[in-house]
């Protein structure tokens, strides 16, 4: 598995080995020794998620607050999103940045989202479903939101159509009114 830090560096990329033939493929999704090695942290995961959405569905920007923040390892088993990670650690360098990466069946690629960022992810194709460990369990009290679209963080979604949003997310506060991490 090769494991390639984003322009953040504590926002990682992975991308397995796939041995392919005419039958099929084999990879190795997932081996706790080697991202371990990868993220220089012992990480357990107690949760894993999956959700399916349709194309233009943008979910995010989600993290959970102290006691009960999340890091989160996403993946995409059908389809294709763009996926991205915004720094919300005060007292980072990056704080306020963003890094984003496809993600695609067909790429098998894996984004490891550490506590201390916002996570979100927009649709590409007619539909996806994705996949993702967290390392806490959903604690709707700490639960916050980030709007998607805000000007001070500047995510470069790449689409010009108008995303659908859940409620929640349509109505998220900005970044310069959000609860973080110090």
């Amino acid at each position: 598995m090769k494991a390639t830090p984003l322009e953040i560096p504590e926002v990682i990329l992975f991308e397995p080995r796939v041995f392919e033939d005419d039958r099929g493929f084999f990879f190795e999704s997932f081996n706790q020794r080697q991202f371990e090695d990868a993220v220089g942290r012992q990480v357990t995961f107690v949760q894993d998620n999956h959700s399916k959405s349709a194309q233009g569905v943008l979910r995010g920007l989600h993290y959970q607050l102290n006691p009960h923040a999340q890091g989160k390892l996403v993946r995409v088993v059908q389809g294709e999103v763009f996926d991205v990670a915004v720094d919300i650690r005060r007292s980072s360098s990056t704080f306020g940045r963003w890094v984003g990466a496809t993600l695609t069946a067909g790429n098998k690629r894996q984004l490891w989202v550490p506590e201390g960022f916002a996570h979100g992810f927009i649709t590409l194709s007619d539909t996806a479903e994705f996949l993702y460990k967290t390392t806490n369990f959903y604690a709707p009290k700490s639960e916050r939101a980030i709007i998607w679209n805000d000007p001070d963080i500047n995510i470069l979604w790449p689409t010009c159509l108008e995303p659908q949003l859940s409620g929640k997310d349509g109505t998220a506060p900005p970044f310069l009114n959000a609860e973080v991490f110090e």
